[in-house]
């Protein structure tokens, strides 16, 4: 035999046992081994967007292979999905009523008494039927509303026109992280996905903000990773694996490759570790163009105008910009940003609405940033709980308006809401009026925990925003398949709690 063949033999044997590993690995995570660039970037599979098969190290690094795999300039960069960010306020926030209108089963324009809109911390004066309503993102809110206030601070009349929401009257705890609010694991089931992660928090927590995720939806490789300021961005890029290599796409192919050039590891290792790392677009690693400087918040000149003046080096904003500038442009699938602080009960009508007018800010942020690189954006904003207000006690709310100051926690005050942006369009809502309100309140305002299956069952409520998510691009089918046998059902029993027509 000649030394060629033995050295042809010797790689085929060493390809093979590569192959063996890999089909190790799909099955260790419960896959089908993906077959093509479609499948690597619908599957979840790793962290990271997918592109080819990996049949050997040498076919990764081969001429040919670099020509396929380069970085994923489309406009849905993060695995091809909407880019999804959650809204945590820890503490039992208000989003009923003085900020987001809600209504009796006739939507939201079915108004309220008085008396219950009184409980959400309107006065006689201020109530819908005598000062109206405010559609300027397409969803009905209070036109005193600091939310509202904040989100307008901070957008176009073109982004506006190009957003539209849906309220949800859904019950949780008062004031406690359990409530399993945040579907950031049900949305990368969905196959949201991004470059560098598959998610971020800016929180170092199992869900990446306060609120909890539901258990059947938690899966140990989606853990978010946290992004909370510009350096965390930056370490995506960076940072150390469990194996001692870089944990970035970039800086941990390099290592990898030159341990192998020194000899201290082999071929099948290196290759096991790529994989095992999320490279399953390892070759675009090797030739990406994206450095840290893209992943960098404070370089971006869309961000530097939307948080003007100074605004990228306060903490609240710096946050919010990072997760923006990871998850709207693709690096990370979806994030979360969480605000503490949220219990409102006792503290002044203006240091309560401030709070209001932040996360407006943050919101009208995200919005504004997605319009101005053209990208789609989901948005769920949600608190552990709500309040109820002391009607014997109005104040001035710092913007010459009287509102009534928030008494106590109130978790039959709460809820929840989604807003989608397009640049194609304002979002069509699926049933017109009746998606924009999906449940109700009583005339004294609380909900009512009979008009829906997830008004009183927050795990089921964060099912319902996983079902609206694939709904946003045309996929409510795979919901059974994506969350296996939810509990809100499927088919036509889930029909109803769609909000939107796809978007993309």
């Amino acid at each position: 035999m000649s030394k060629y063949k033995s050295k042809f033999r010797a790689r085929e044997k060493r390809r093979v046992e590569i192959e063996r590993r890999i089909e190790e690995n799909c099955r260790a995570r419960g896959h089908a081994r993906p077959k093509t660039r479609r499948e690597f970037l619908g599957s979840g599979l790793l962290a990271g967007t997918g592109t080819i098969l990996l049949p050997s190290l040498a076919t990764l690094m081969s001429s040919a292979a670099h020509a396929e795999c380069i970085i994923d300039e489309s406009p849905l960069l993060g695995a091809g999905k909407i880019p999804f960010i959650g809204i945590d306020q820890g503490g039992g926030a208000n989003i009923a009523g003085s900020n987001i209108m809600v209504g009796g089963m006739g939507g939201q324009e079915d108004f309220l008494s008085a008396a219950g809109y009184a409980k959400l911390g309107l006065p006689q004066e201020i109530i819908p039927q005598n000062v109206g309503i405010d559609r300027s993102f397409g969803i009905a809110m209070h036109p005193n509303s600091a939310l509202l206030r904040g989100m307008l601070d901070k957008t176009s009349a073109a982004t506006r026109a190009n957003t539209n929401g849906v309220v949800i009257p859904a019950r949780s705890e008062n004031d406690t992280g359990n409530n399993p609010h945040n579907p950031v694991y049900g949305i990368a089931h969905a196959g949201a996905s991004g470059e560098f992660a598959v998610s971020v928090g800016t929180r170092n927590s199992e869900s990446g903000g306060r609120s909890a995720a539901p258990e059947t939806m938690i899966q140990a490789d989606l853990r978010p990773t946290r992004v909370r300021n510009r350096n965390d961005a930056l370490g995506l890029a960076g940072g150390v694996t469990n194996d001692g290599f870089p944990n970035g796409r970039v800086a941990a192919a390099s290592a990898i490759l030159t341990a192998l050039k020194l000899g201290q590891i082999t071929e099948a290792d290196a290759t096991k570790e790529l994989v095992q790392c999320g490279f399953d677009k390892t070759t675009a690693t090797f030739n990406t163009t994206v450095s840290a400087t893209d992943l960098d918040p404070e370089v971006d000149a869309d961000l530097q105008a939307i948080f003007a003046n100074g605004e990228l080096n306060d903490g609240d904003f710096a946050k919010a910009a990072a997760v923006m500038k990871v998850v709207v442009n693709g690096y990370g699938g979806a994030g979360t940003i969480e605000y503490g602080g949220r219990d409102y009960h006792q503290d002044p009508r203006p240091e309560t609405d401030d709070k209001d007018f932040v996360v407006g800010q943050v919101i009208g942020g995200t919005l504004e940033y997605a319009a101005r690189v053209g990208k789609p954006v989901m948005i769920y904003g949600f608190s552990d709980g709500a309040v109820s207000a002391d009607t014997n006690r109005p104040e001035d709310d710092g913007q010459g308006v009287t509102k009534f100051r928030w008494r106590s926690d109130n978790s039959q005050t709460a809820a929840s809401f989604i807003l989608a942006y397009s640049p194609g369009g304002q979002p069509v809502l699926r049933n017109g009026a009746a998606s924009q309100q999906l449940g109700a309140f009583s005339s004294d305002g609380n909900v009512i925990t009979s008009a829906t299956p997830f008004a009183n069952s927050v795990s089921t409520l964060a099912e319902l925003v996983v079902l609206n998510y694939l709904a946003l691009h045309g996929e409510q089918a795979m919901f059974g398949m994506v969350l296996n046998n939810p509990g809100l059902g499927t088919g036509a029993a889930v029909d109803p709690y769609i909000a939107f027509d796809p978007i993309v």
